[in-house]
């Protein structure tokens, strides 16, 4: 039989009626000739309940009791699904992360995948089972210990059996019914998107769009697995949702995807720096000593062997990032004037890989941007992206300019 996965985030799970809508649709699969693999999250809001009972508990908890504390939400899921399939007359049976087995690395908390042997789970499908309800977000380290994968663990899990049971694809139930071009709620004009390249999509979710995480796109694009992301709240047919797949699936499309955001975003800059080789890996070093993740990079022109280097970062690592560098400062390995510190700003990027064939689409952005009185403060760019800094006030409004702009509302 062919397979298919199916994921289900924790809105589509958050209560019993939800989950036998769920399981309604994971049944109209099987009706159509498919063994499915199911991956469900927590509940919605079980997993923040079961970190806060952590938290109260053991203020500097031990990582490994944490993740076998917050894996149990979905260990709960997986076995409510398996019980509704079973009442419809589904042959279902739930998997835990150790059962399959889901082989991880030791990184509790933030484990990453290594292996996903299919054979346990093939052998079921061989003696009649229909469904494998699976626990997402979890898996177990070479010492035997529950692990868990972090943020957004379970499309990374869902993605993953996908590669590893050759699926024909992978469906992704969220509470949205596509990608968009941009957020509706910013703009009315937001169209989804019937098709996006992995590459696209992986920009898109890495520069604040929310609708899949990072980790389960550069696993897709790496294994091509095609993933559709649907809406679990609608009644969806073959052309439902937004398809992400590969390039060489989309016939014709506008040269820019989709514009995206992250209104959390600060910059800081180093006044005055020694301008001498190694300074960059003296001052980023310790950055990422810390877990500070920096994003765009400035360094201004040297005068009198001294310059200026600014970057942004997360508005929460903001504190991390003074303290590192001040005790770089303090232990002598850097030396500067001054750090600078700005919390009120945005980055709004434009995303698309017809980018790489058209000129001059950086050259509109900006003209957009400065006829709607928009300074930029700092720019990146990549091959199929441009992303700009600027001050957060203005996002709604460059964000819909630039919609506009390039005629996202209309199909190419």
């Amino acid at each position: 039989m062919p397979i298919l996965v199916m994921k289900f985030g924790g809105t589509s799970v958050a209560t019993l009626d939800r989950i036998r809508r769920a399981a309604k649709r994971v049944g109209r699969e099987v009706a159509n000739g498919y063994d499915v693999v199911v991956i469900v999250s927590a509940m919605s809001g079980e997993t923040n309940k079961l970190v806060g009972y952590v938290g109260e508990t053991s203020p500097l908890y031990d990582a490994r009791e944490y993740d076998a504390v917050v894996s149990s939400g979905e260990n709960v899921t997986a076995g409510l699904m398996a019980l509704t399939l079973q009442e419809m007359d589904v042959p279902a049976r739930s998997w835990q992360g150790w059962q399959v087995p889901v082989q991880t690395t030791d990184a509790h908390a933030s484990a990453r995948i290594e292996a996903i042997p299919p054979e346990n789970i093939l052998a079921k499908f061989g003696e009649g089972m229909k469904v494998a309800v699976v626990a997402g977000f979890q898996g177990i380290s070479p010492e035997g210990r529950i692990t868990t994968l972090g943020r957004g663990g379970s499309d990374t899990t869902a993605v993953a059996f996908a590669a590893a049971f050759e699926a024909e694809r992978c469906d992704i139930y969220t509470d949205v019914d596509g990608v968009y071009t941009t957020d509706p709620r910013i703009t009315s004009k937001a169209r989804k998107l019937d098709k996006i390249a992995f590459e696209e999509m992986l920009e898109l979710a890495s520069l604040g769009a929310k609708v899949l995480q990072t980790r389960s796109v550069e696993l897709a694009m790496r294994y091509k697995v095609r993933l559709r992301v649907l809406s679990s709240f609608e009644d969806n047919d073959d052309s439902a949702g937004t398809l992400v797949c590969g390039e060489e699936e989309i016939v014709e499309s506008n040269v820019v995807a989709g514009v995206a955001f992250s209104r959390d975003e600060a910059k800081m800059t180093l006044t005055e720096v020694a301008d001498r080789p190694g300074i960059a890996a003296a001052i980023f070093g310790p950055l990422s000593e810390a877990g500070v993740n920096v994003d765009m990079i400035v360094q201004n022109i040297s005068e009198k062997g001294l310059t200026d280097m600014t970057f942004s970062l997360p508005i929460d690592q903001v504190q991390r990032a003074e303290k590192a560098l001040s005790e770089a400062k303090a232990a002598d390995d850097i030396d500067y004037v001054e750090l600078l510190t700005d919390t009120d700003v945005c980055k709004v990027s434009i995303v698309g890989i017809g980018m790489r064939s058209h000129a001059g689409v950086a050259a509109k952005m900006f003209s957009t941007l400065r006829d709607e009185g928009i300074n930029i403060k700092v720019i990146t760019t990549s091959e199929i992206k441009v992303s700009v800094l600027m001050d957060r006030k203005y996002l709604e409004l460059a964000v819909q300019a630039l919609h506009d702009a390039f005629g996202l509302d209309q199909v190419a």
